[in-house]
């Protein structure tokens, strides 16, 4: 066993990534690469589908090198993928037909408004846990199949295939146009605005209202089972596939919240706060989703509560990349400790509208409170506490539908290595923030499930025992003073509503 291990893929939103585990969940090896994001106009984000599965390949052969092992040392791969990016692509040929739509692009709100116009925007939340919004994939396979040139006609013809990221690096590991295996999971399949969240299948109605056929869609499978086997071509050349998790629901199974009551929140791109709901379906009345936690193999699936953020890590990377006020992430943290506090300053980051729990489609981001006096240790200060206050919108909105006040907030992703915003983090909440000694949570998740379907783990229990703290941050701040700054924040995201007109992008 010692020389066995996990490889899972971390196909994320700003990079694709490969880790190595060892049976303790410990990381051994590691391969990682940036690919572009696009932005052809104000709203829109792609990525290019076929550099994400160059970079999925280039990993594999970082990792495995970096680890000194070959495929005969991997018993499985995990998947875990960005969950509502869309891609499109031709089964003969292989190639997209368009650029991938990402989760964070807004161009599809005319085709939401027009679905929405009988039913309004719960028209099928009853069935599927989600409101309509761009946010999901559902509307982006919508605009593809309507302004691509030839796109309706060949799907018309099952000539076309879609796929969240999950879907579209598993049907080319597994041979794609040679075979290639087209599946998602039901963490993944939920995120569509598609899936019955009771049958765990496509419903034929919600495909009908848009317009969607149904060839074009992947078999659903469980999170954890065998779906294929790599392909002859590939360094991983007949290892079982056998684990998918959407990257939330691969970061709370990673945090080893397997139970009701348990729940986790990662700190990446956005922000994505999951509460286990167990075997029971709870429709939020506070703005969350409903959605899938997981499902390992026959047994029953298991559901949660999200509360999704649109930009957090992202605004430290707009700091960078957009305004040049640091000049990495990392700087992020010196620079707002500069300043003694946020100068009155509340940077509101609807660069995609505000996600849970406002659902507000026409939201943009509002830098408020500015004065003479205020500098970029100011923002950068601003930027970070943005991250902690949306968590404290969320988790008011969990505690209110669960009825439970959580008593300690499990963190995980690449901001928790900030200090400063976790300290605040636990202020803001008035409850403990505890960070794992592994971090890397989501492609662990994705580790995790795979191991199971293949033995190299046999229980949950062994996964509970691999879970260690490494740094708790406790409440250090007056509560007259918590109430304050969360006062001025909720001003502040006011401030933010009814931008967007029929002729403001």
């Amino acid at each position: 066993m010692s020389d066995d291990y996990i490889l899972a893929i971390d196909q994320g939103t700003t990079s694709t990534r490969a880790i190595i585990f060892d049976h303790s969940g410990t990381i051994v090896s590691t391969g990682q690469k940036e690919h572009e994001q696009i932005f052809p106009r104000a709203g829109w984000v792609e990525h290019d589908p076929l550099e994400i599965w160059t970079n999925t390949r280039e990993v594999i052969g970082q990792a495995l090198s970096r680890a000194d092992i070959t495929r005969h040392n991997i018993k499985a791969v995990g998947i875990t993928n960005q969950r509502e990016t869309a891609v499109v692509w031709d089964r003969t040929t292989g190639k997209p037909v368009y650029n991938a739509i990402v989760w964070q692009d807004t161009r599809t709100q005319s085709i939401v408004d027009r679905l929405a116009a009988d039913g309004g925007v719960e028209r099928f939340k009853p069935i599927v846990g989600l409101p309509l919004a761009t946010y999901f994939s559902g509307t982006k396979i919508v605009w593809i199949l309507e302004n691509v040139e030839g796109a309706r006609e060949k799907a018309e013809a099952g000539d076309l295939m879609f796929g969240t990221t999950d879907s579209w690096v598993i049907w080319n590991l597994t041979g794609g146009v040679d075979g290639g295996v087209h599946v998602t999971d039901v963490t993944n399949a939920s995120r569509t605005l598609f899936m019955d969240l009771e049958t765990l299948q496509w419903r034929d109605d919600i495909l009908e209202a848009f317009d969607v056929p149904k060839s074009m869609l992947p078999e659903i499978k469980s999170s954890s089972e065998v779906y294929g086997t790599v392909e002859s071509s590939n360094l991983l050349r007949e290892v079982p596939i056998a684990g998918i998790l959407g990257d939330q629901q691969a970061a709370t199974f990673g945090q080893a919240a397997f139970d009701q009551g348990e729940s986790k929140n990662t700190y990446g791109t956005g922000n994505f706060l999951i509460f286990n709901t167990g075997e029971e379906i709870v429709h939020s009345k506070n703005g969350l989703l409903t959605t899938l936690g997981y499902k390992l193999g026959d047994a029953a699936p298991h559901y949660a509560l999200e509360g999704s953020i649109a930009v957090t890590g992202s605004l430290i990377q707009w700091l960078r990349d957009n305004l040049g006020i640091i000049g990495s992430a990392a700087e992020v943290e010196e620079l707002a400790k500069t300043v003694d506090d946020n100068g009155g300053v509340y940077f509101v980051p609807a660069f995609s509208g505000l996600f849970a729990p406002y659902w507000r489609s026409d939201a943009r981001g509002a830098l408020v409170g500015l004065t003479r006096y205020v500098n970029k240790g100011h923002i950068a200060r601003a930027a970070l506490e943005a991250t902690a206050f949306q968590t404290r919108e969320v988790l008011d909105a969990v505690n209110a539908d669960s009825g439970v006040d959580l008593t300690e907030l499990k963190v995980d992703g690449g901001m928790t290595a900030n200090d400063a915003l976790m300290q605040f983090q636990a202020d803001i909440l008035d409850v403990p923030v505890v960070r794992p000694v592994v971090a890397e949570t989501t492609a662990l998740g994705a580790a995790y499930a795979a191991g199971l379907a293949v033995g190299f783990w046999e229980t949950l229990d062994d996964l509970r025992q691999n879970w260690q703290e490494d740094k708790r941050w406790t409440p250090n701040i007056e509560a007259d003073e918590r109430d304050r700054t969360l006062r001025l924040w909720k001003k502040a995201v006011t401030k933010t509503f009814d931008w967007v007109d029929d002729d403001v992008n």
